[in-house]
């Protein structure tokens, strides 16, 4: 269940009861703003710092508490939740090295603007800077990777400081805020006097929704003088709410799309227009359409080096035009001629109140011919697995309507590729940090967060054993979701620029020594199941998709497969490697460098 707001999850006895001005612990204050900030669940690990905190949690029969099996997962989670409801993500952890395991997660949704409030304890006021047990100034750790953090200083001010920090995760520019509460402050006693319905001004925080009216009536106009127009979408247009607004701008103006990592699923990928995704691992058509383009309309993505390559090389012929929400992404990478700071969702709409048909029929004609010539392709084989082919299957037998996560590696291309996304908050991705041991905690939080969807959490080998403990949650706590993973016993991404990049010479990239998944699996009493081909992968696969609770498929697929169109760092995106198999001899000296 997806929370719109506070006021549909709170009954009006509960609220009435949150609200009242009883005389409570630091720690009860906590669990009452949360409630009334609608955070339907918390993700989290205890310790010491933080035992305050539990013991309120202790018989509060109106909060709910995940315990996940390591504070990494605990974040995942609340990215992941975060992510695919559109709400803030929480999760708790104790001071110190509890505090520490959060950072990798902290900088993952930092980098994808991901909404977290993020609750850290620490020792007591009068031992912060002493190097106490357990003690790390994680507000100075990660000052360069949130928003915004708190050292709470006094349990008056905890009301303000949670309300403050949820108003700025979830405002402007999304992102992780947090708040580091010193024990002895969980533990003082104060009247409680709530901030929900507070005003928020904060000094020097106030983000730019509505848009420069007459900077997107010069993007109008630049349009109607366009030939060759192209819309690259990113994960701004899915964070806004603002998909509608798009495919009815494109309606309009008939300019073909193409969508971001981040941005899949933000613009129907069955609609005529769309290209696929941009980039080193982008379709054919998408990468020349941007060289080609004499006009490129970047809506809510920030150019990074994945989407550009070499930028003196990107998009050469064209002028530029920029829509977002954070200033600070205008023009950082990419020279901007025509700048438009505001919500993408605001700036959409107020674009469909004008907008007309490009005179681009002719480019469109274009496109489709490329779309039919350079398709996405792959030998197939039916002798043994191929990656490509299981997430084609993945697609087929879901109708592209599952919510899918998936890990960092060539799978991770793969799903960008050949699973179809048609609905916004249906992909969850690292894509700007690319952590390994991501994909199957966030499933866990975007489970929770959408109890009645079928949720697919897709890993490689690698990145399943950096979070593999997880699979108890989802045993105890009967958590449906389908993991599957991609087997090739090989970092295969690191594998594949090494056989490309460093001219085959492989070093520290075998996996052998992993664990039997299946076993694994079976071991959390989690079902698990295994397919080497295809009637076997069919066949294991629909027994997963019967199979009320969490269930973990291994595909066992071909080792030496690589991800293709690739463009190597240095090259422009219009200089692909279009490939689709590494000959016998690159095999053969493969196998032996690693015997």
């Amino acid at each position: 269940m997806s929370i719109e707001n506070p006021a549909k999850v709170l009954n009006g006895e509960l609220r009435e009861r949150l609200l009242a001005p009883d005389v409570i612990s630091g720690s009860e204050i906590l669990l009452r703003c949360l409630l009334l900030e609608g955070v339907e669940c918390v993700f989290g690990y205890p310790g010491g710092a933080v035992l305050y905190i539990y013991d309120a949690m202790h018989g509060n029969p109106d909060f709910k508490h995940l315990l996940t099996r390591h504070e990494q997962g605990a974040i995942h989670a609340a990215d992941g939740y975060a992510r695919t409801t559109g709400q803030v993500g929480v999760c708790i952890a104790t001071s110190g090295p509890g505090a520490t395991n959060l950072v990798t997660g902290i900088a993952t949704a930092f980098m994808d603007s991901v909404p977290l409030v993020v609750i850290t304890g620490n020792v007591a006021t009068p031992l912060i800077g002493t190097d106490a047990f357990q003690e790390a100034d994680i507000t100075g750790i990660t000052m360069p990777i949130t928003k915004h953090n708190y050292l709470v200083r006094n349990v008056e001010d905890l009301p303000r400081v949670i309300h403050e920090a949820f108003h700025i995760a979830n405002t402007g520019r999304k992102g992780p805020v947090l708040i580091d509460i010193p024990k002895d402050i969980s533990s003082h006693t104060t009247v409680f006097k709530p901030a929900i319905d507070d005003k928020i001004s904060i000094r020097g925080y106030n983000p730019t929704t509505d848009p420069n009216k007459k900077q997107v009536e010069k993007i109008l106009a630049a349009i109607q003088k366009a030939e060759r127009p192209v819309i690259l979408a990113g994960g701004g247009v899915v964070y806004a709410g603002a998909s509608q607004e798009l495919v009815e701008f494109v309606d309009k103006t008939r300019i073909p799309v193409t969508t971001t990592l981040l941005g899949l699923g933000g613009f129907p990928s069955a609609h005529e227009l769309w290209m696929g995704m941009p980039g080193m691992h982008g379709t054919y058509t998408a990468n020349m359409a941007i060289q080609n383009a004499d006009l490129l309309i970047s809506i809510g993505a920030r150019f990074d080096d994945r989407v550009t390559s070499k930028l003196a090389g990107f998009a050469p012929k064209a002028k530029i035009a920029h829509i977002d929400v954070d200033p600070a992404e205008i023009g950082k990478n990419v020279p901007t001629d025509i700048p438009c700071v505001g919500d993408v969702k605001y700036v959409l709409a107020y674009a469909n109140t004008k907008a007309k048909r490009a005179n681009s029929e002719a480019w469109i004609a274009e496109i489709a011919e490329s779309k039919r010539n350079f398709p996405l392709r792959y030998n197939d084989s039916d002798k043994e697995l191929k990656p490509q082919w299981v997430i084609e299957m993945l697609h087929e037998t879901t109708n592209g309507e599952a919510i899918v996560t998936t890990d960092v590696g060539q799978h991770q291309m793969w799903v960008a590729q050949y699973y179809k996304f048609n609905h916004p908050r249906a992909l969850v991705t690292s894509g700007g940090l690319g952590t390994m041991g991501f994909g199957f905690p966030s499933a866990i939080g975007a489970q929770m967060g959408n109890p009645d969807r079928l949720v697919i959490s897709i890993n490689g080998d690698g990145g399943m054993q950096m979070c593999s403990q997880e699979l108890a949650v989802c045993a105890l706590n009967k958590i449906p979701v389908k993991i599957v993973v991609i087997n090739n016993q090989v970092l295969g991404m690191v594998r594949q620029w090494q056989e490309i990049i460093y001219e085959n010479r492989y070093s520290h990239i075998d996996l052998e020594g992993s664990p039997d998944f299946v076993k694994l699996a079976e071991a959390y009493g989690v079902k698990g199941l295994r397919a080497r081909n295809k009637e076997e992968a069919r066949a294991v696969w629909q027994e997963a998709l019967d199979t009320d609770g969490p269930v973990l498929v291994e595909f066992v697929v071909r080792k030496h497969e690589n991800v293709y169109p690739m463009v190597t760092v240095g090259s422009t995106i219009d200089e692909m490697l279009m490939g689709d198999e590494v000959n016998e001899a690159d095999e053969a000296h493969y196998i032996s460098s690693c015997e």
